[in-house]
């Protein structure tokens, strides 16, 4: 897994994820000197380090060489939480920890993304609105008339999309 960025290589590879394309030695080196007093050179072998440890790729462009991110901050970000949480000896105990730290907007963006990576199915399991409130009612229509497993298989193909909503009739005007 991977280990940690040190203090220069976060400050590199943050500019490089935010502008999200090829970028220059120089190019990094003129930003972060608006910080602090950094040398060419030292610029050039973070990111020849970044290089070597697969951080960012480049490609030759003249005698220099533009660098691009291999994945993104958000990648590297849960590739070090993943390595924390598998390091632990009780990792549910790891996890309420770390639950008890966050903040309300973390734990509303935890909720998030627990809901996207289940699908529509999660609501049911991440909310905490009774039986028969406003988010169980779309829910309810289908089983009167087909199987509780139903909404995975809509009546008319549509397409690669899956449909709206599991209430929602099948249309024939291609969207």
């Amino acid at each position: 897994m991977p280990r940690p960025l040190g203090e220069l290589e976060d400050a590199v590879m943050t500019r490089v994820w935010k502008w999200n394309r090829p970028v220059t030695v120089r190019e990094v080196l003129e930003d972060l000197q608006q910080e602090r007093s950094i040398a060419y050179t030292t610029v050039m072998t973070v990111l020849d380090n970044l290089h070597q440890k697969g951080w960012v790729r480049r490609e030759a462009e003249g005698r220099a060489y533009r660098y691009e991110a291999v994945s993104t901050r958000a990648a590297y970000s849960a590739a070090l939480m993943n390595d924390a949480w598998s390091q632990s000896d009780n990792p549910a105990a790891a996890l309420v920890a770390f639950f008890g730290m966050m903040s309300p907007e973390q734990r509303e963006a935890l909720s998030d993304a627990v809901r996207m990576v289940q699908g529509p199915q999660a609501q049911t399991l991440t909310t905490q609105e009774p039986e028969g409130s406003e988010a169980d009612e779309g829910r309810e229509e289908p089983q009167d008339s087909e199987q509780p497993s139903a909404p995975e298989a809509p009546e008319a193909p549509e397409g690669p999309e899956e449909p709206e909503g599991p209430g929602e009739p099948a249309t024939d005007d291609g969207r």
